[in-house]
């Protein structure tokens, strides 16, 4: 998870999404105190599931570490392949919008020729 969350393309995403919630929560009271509520009810039951899961995954450690190897390598190989995760998105949209300007330029070079 760590490794997914690490990827620029993943984090960046994240913190679009963050900054789009922040907002909204921001320019929308009503709805703000609604997502805070729950938020404390999420958290609340994230911390009782932590402490209820933790000795299970204790006696799990060991096969985790093994599958967690073999998820980094899997990620690796993806990454090899997907030349866009370590890129942001902020980066993507931006090659994007290069790519079809150019496009469009020897469209329009195209038909006027």
């Amino acid at each position: 998870v760590k490794g997914v969350a690490n990827l620029s393309l993943v984090s960046s995403a994240c913190d679009v999404v963050s900054a789009a919630y922040a907002s909204t929560k921001e320019r929308h009271p009503c709805l703000g105190s609604v997502c805070g509520a729950a938020e404390k009810g999420v958290q609340s039951v994230g911390e009782a599931t932590a402490s209820c899961v933790q000795p299970v995954l204790a006696t799990l450690e060991p096969h985790v570490a093994a599958v967690s190897e073999y998820a980094s390598k899997g990620l690796d190989k993806v990454g090899e392949k997907l030349p866009l995760l370590p890129k942001s998105v902020e980066q993507i949209l931006s090659d994007t919008k290069e790519l079809l300007s150019s496009r469009v330029a020897e469209v329009k070079e195209a038909v006027s020729s």
